[in-house]
């Protein structure tokens, strides 16, 4: 147990964020309501993150283009999740007077959300806006192997860089919180013959916007995910044809409608090759000509700023070692990283930047070096024995995890009638992809919603 005494000796650390998207503000005001003294740098101009749209990048496809853009959100964009589940505890996501009331509303009204987040508790103050994050290493440590336990009063050197006056700046603080995000730099595919020379028009979704630029084109959409499918219906408006390529031909009941009676629409297997006259062979044996490719395919985790001296690794998209996807143990709890788990309510980054602000003012206690290796090594073993790829280790989708881990700062389990949204909106979105977030009975849902004690009216 640690004495108080002790415990006021960390009461203030002074720690930085990187980030000012949803992880990155959810730490900053954790963080802030610790004790802690905290600046986040955020490259672009505002908060938000991926939910600062960027309406202009191009169509060419060009690798370096896609580097510099951020945000991979397109104009249509609109929440696969209810609101009622997408905010954090202490600021619920309320429809507001002359904005997108809907209960699946588009990316500008998380957007205003998030903005209007970061105003309420005071967190534009701890911004730095416009500044770019070029280096993050331990201050005057080397390690011989990532083996051994960071020293408790390790710190860090972050050099970043003001965008508009090319001014370095160079600062040593206690901790820092890596929160920048996962949806940024885009996972191609690596499989298909003949993808680097082919002379045609090929993207990630990463820089689609709007469907116009693909007007009386034939397009293939490589990947069924919630991007590819929505891709896919925006695209049929406008394309000559449209040719979506899954891994599985098991689609969803909703698709299969759609296919069904839109002639221009098509379902095909992976792509095996990509040929000089334009032809994509599928696995199948069948092809078709087309135009342009885009490839919704997913992001890799990537961090070309920090140096740990190969202590934190990115490994097929397995960010690690991590202890509960969180805390490297042989740096912790100086370096914590916050937003690593896809397929995950925002209430969860929120429980992990708690969770941080707490082990860092000690008021929570992390395991011991060796306990948190032994449990990364148990969960590596686990997703091993179930099949489960290396890129998935961060795919979370168990409300049983994210009630777990809140045990680790005494955050509530998700509340039931949430959890009942959650598995309505997907069995919904199942068999009716095309108008799943129009066709909701409210009053009851939002009954429940209204006198949750955490649906507070601000």
């Amino acid at each position: 147990m640690v004495s108080e005494d002790h415990r006021k000796q960390y009461c203030c650390r002074s720690v930085c964020v990187i980030g000012g998207g949803p992880s990155g503000l959810v730490s900053a005001r954790e963080l802030k309501k610790e004790g802690h003294s905290v600046v986040v740098f955020e490259q672009r101009s505002d908060v938000g993150g991926q939910w600062l749209y960027e309406p202009v990048v191009g169509d060419d496809g060009d690798d370096d283009e896609e580097e510099e853009v951020h945000s991979s959100v397109y104009a249509s964009l609109r929440l696969t999740s209810s609101r009622e589940i997408m905010g954090f505890s202490d600021f619920p996501f309320r429809p507001k007077k002359g904005r997108d009331g809907r209960r699946f509303p588009g990316h500008g009204e998380l957007y205003s959300y998030l903005r209007d987040y970061c105003d309420w508790f005071g967190l534009r103050e701890h911004m730095r806006f416009n500044t770019k994050v070029e280096y993050v290493g331990m201050l005057d440590k080397s390690y011989n192997s990532g083996d051994t336990p960071a020293a408790d009063n390790l710190k860090w050197v972050v050099r970043a860089v003001e965008k508009k006056t090319n001014k370095l700046i160079e600062q040593v603080y206690d901790a820092v919180v890596v929160a920048t995000g996962h949806y940024s730099h885009p996972r191609l595919p690596t499989n298909i013959k003949g993808m680097d020379t082919w002379k045609r028009k090929q993207l990630h979704s990463h820089i689609y916007r709007v469907p116009e630029p693909f007007q009386s084109e034939v397009v293939v959409v490589v990947g069924n995910c919630l991007s590819g499918q929505d891709i896919s219906m925006e695209l049929v408006g406008v394309a000559k044809e449209v040719h979506l390529s899954a891994k599985s031909l098991e689609i969803s009941l909703g698709l299969s409608k759609i296919i069904s009676k839109t002639p221009t629409f098509h379902i095909h297997p992976e792509i095996d090759s990509l040929h000089e006259d334009g032809r994509v062979l599928f696995k199948d044996g069948s092809w078709v000509t087309a135009d342009t490719i885009i490839y919704c395919t997913g992001y890799s985790y990537t961090f070309p700023f920090l140096d740990t001296k190969g202590i934190v690794v990115v490994d097929n998209d397995r960010v690690g070692p991590l202890f509960e996807h969180t805390f490297p143990p042989s740096l912790a709890p100086s370096l914590s990283f916050v937003g690593i788990p896809r397929k995950i309510l925002f209430s969860f980054f929120e429980v992990q930047a708690r969770w941080i602000a707490q082990v860092l003012s000690k008021k929570r206690e992390l395991p011991s070096w060796e306990d948190m290796m032994k449990s990364i090594k148990d969960f590596y073993q686990s997703l091993e024995a179930a099949g489960v790829p290396k890129y998935k280790t961060h795919e979370i989708a168990s409300f049983e995890y994210c009630d777990k881990y809140g045990e680790y700062c005494d955050y509530p389990p998700v509340e039931q009638w949430k959890k009942e949204i959650v598995w309505a909106t997907l069995k919904n979105a199942d068999a009716n992809l095309e108008d799943y977030r129009e066709e909701w009975d409210d009053d009851e849902w939002l009954q429940q919603a209204l006198h949750s004690p955490h649906f507070n009216t601000f």
